[in-house]
């Protein structure tokens, strides 16, 4: 099997806003460009996205800034030779030769092609891949002929070349997030709500127990077990169902872990969750996160995400006065706390006295609690609001993911550059707002290095990925961040 990727690679993630030094990603594939209207919900898409731009005028940034960021040997300085149009943008496709190849920006398709070049696993991951897509043996067949780069991009696109589709494509791994998280050196595996993501789950198994980047972790990854009899469990016993999302797991230090409860990760998953990290002492002390199951929400990143030690950005429906009825009269504030749909929960375990669990009954005073007790924060404990909180555009950004960013180190995140109200927010708060590609242009020109940059908010283009319903916090799987000091 190729090792393109070293033995000494660390996995390791014991915070959100440590110095990310490694990460894995999935660019844009030609599945996205087969997403047609009448399927498009069904693959868990709002909306249908134009292939080239998503690729050309948007992800090439991301990937661009994540080279900078984790590996400049990739890109400093070469920037020129590698955007000339003669190469057709070879250097960003993972089935090319001229692909960047950094064993810091980790690219999905290229390990799973690493590990088909096995053939025992080749032949056992295409018969698992024809049971769940019921293809005929002829086909099956067909994919056991293919090259192992060619087959790596087959199943991902669902399709053989670009007029023969074999079954639909997995649009939403390049949420990469979702496949599974590093919670310090452990690696928890997801367990997908949706049939759409069923072959992503399969692909990131096989790739996660075979490819040699994590073969020193073998005993480190965990996988939750279903439920007994969980197959005759009927539609409204779904909390009972092991459904586990990474959008919905932050490791916000290496003691502390928060798992929401939501549209895509159920209350049996965290169950399972706690069980197995305290037995295994993963962590010590655990968060319950239960927010409402709207499409509006999907996971908890999608409305609070970290930016510093004490900065938080979050959506202020969830917020402390929001919670509280504050600003209702009284009678309001009664009726409204007696409503019981859209009810926020929170409960905190710890490994040493599960059963005396502490509540809060708001995202801020939990997140309070993160920054001035778990990450000992000595600074007043800030709050940065989607839209800036006001009505409409709180609810229009945190749609359009202003909640949904990633630290590539503390202080300094990417953002869509569409949500206006919320840079408002940001620029308030003392950020330095810039678009990446004014930052690439400098980084190039020698003026700024990545190092140099505190508080600040990178703007990326994102006029098709946000119809994706994702942000680069889910674009991301952080493999390794150096610890907070």
């Amino acid at each position: 099997m190729p090792r393109h990727l070293s033995h000494t690679t660390k996995v390791s993630v014991s915070s959100e806003v440590g110095r990310l030094r490694r990460v894995l990603v999935h660019s844009p594939d030609s599945g996205l460009g087969k997403v047609v209207p009448s399927k498009a919900q069904d693959w868990l898409f709002e909306d249908i996205v134009h292939l080239d731009t998503i690729r050309r005028m948007e992800y090439d940034f991301y990937t661009k800034i994540l080279l900078y960021f984790l590996d400049p040997d990739k890109i400093q300085g070469q920037l020129a030779d590698i955007d000339d149009e003669a190469r057709n943008r070879a250097f960003y496709k993972p089935g090319d030769e001229g692909i960047f190849r950094s064993d810091k920006v980790v690219e999905l398709q290229w390990l799973l092609a690493d590990i088909l070049a096995d053939h025992e696993i080749k032949m056992k991951l295409v018969a698992s891949v024809c049971a769940i897509e019921t293809c005929s043996y002829n086909t099956q067949k067909e994919l056991q002929q293919m090259s192992p780069v060619h087959l790596a991009k087959t199943f991902i696109s669902g399709s053989m070349n670009n007029d023969q589709m074999l079954f639909a494509p997995i649009p939403n791994f390049i949420f990469t997030r979702d496949i599974g998280i590093v919670i310090n050196n452990y690696v928890l595996l997801n367990k997908p709500a949706k049939k759409a993501r069923t072959r992503e789950a399969l692909l990131a198994k096989y790739i996660f127990f075979n490819h040699p980047f994590f073969e020193a972790y073998q005993d480190k990854i965990i996988e939750l077990a279903d439920t007994h009899h969980h197959f005759l469990l009927p539609r409204e016993g779904d909390d009972r169902k092991v459904t586990l999302e990474g959008g919905d797991v932050m490791v916000v230090c290496k003691d502390h872990l928060l798992i929401g409860v939501s549209e895509r990760t159920s209350l049996e998953a965290a169950y399972q969750a706690i069980k197995v990290l305290f037995e295994k002492s993963v962590v010590k002390k655990i968060t319950i996160i239960r927010i409402p199951k709207k499409r509006d929400y999907m996971h908890i990143d999608t409305i609070f995400t970290q930016i510093k030690r004490n900065v938080w950005i979050l959506l202020g429906t969830f917020s402390k006065k929001a919670m509280k009825h504050e600003d209702d009269d009284a009678v309001q504030k009664i009726l409204e706390n007696n409503k019981k749909e859209d009810k926020l929960k929170i409960i905190q375990f710890r490994k040493k006295d599960p059963a005396n669990p502490e509540y809060f009954d708001n995202l801020e005073d939990l997140l309070t609690d993160i920054s001035k007790n778990d990450l000992e924060c000595t600074e007043k404990v800030r709050f940065i609001y989607s839209g800036n909180n006001e009505f409409p555009f709180d609810a229009r950004e945190q749609w359009t993911d202003s909640c949904n960013l990633l630290a590539l180190k503390e202080g300094v995140v990417l953002g869509y550059d569409r949500n206006d109200k919320t840079v408002e927010a940001f620029r308030a708060n003392g950020f330095t707002i810039i678009h990446a590609q004014d930052l690439i242009t400098r980084i190039e020109k020698g003026e700024i290095t990545p190092d140099e940059l505190e508080d600040t908010l990178i703007l990326m283009p994102s006029a098709e990925l946000s119809r994706a319903r994702g942000g680069f916090h889910c674009m991301s799987m952080p493999l390794h961040r150096e610890e907070l000091t």
